[in-house]
């Protein structure tokens, strides 16, 4: 999923170079919100395995 927000960012990019704001902002958008859901799902995903595995072992 972050692959795609990278793609979509890239592409809001190139579209501001060319002048395409309308693209631009479209694609800066949906690359926003896949980076949000991204960073949700990993820090779930993060709370998920610590659980399991019992939390941080201290030294």
């Amino acid at each position: 999923m972050l692959y795609w927000a990278l793609i979509f960012f890239i592409v809001a990019l190139i579209a501001a170079l060319f002048g395409f704001g309308g693209l631009a902002g479209a694609a800066a958008t949906i690359a926003q919100v896949l980076f949000v859901i991204f960073l949700i799902l990993f820090i779930i995903s993060l709370v998920v395995g610590l659980v399991q595995r019992g939390g941080p072992r201290g030294v």
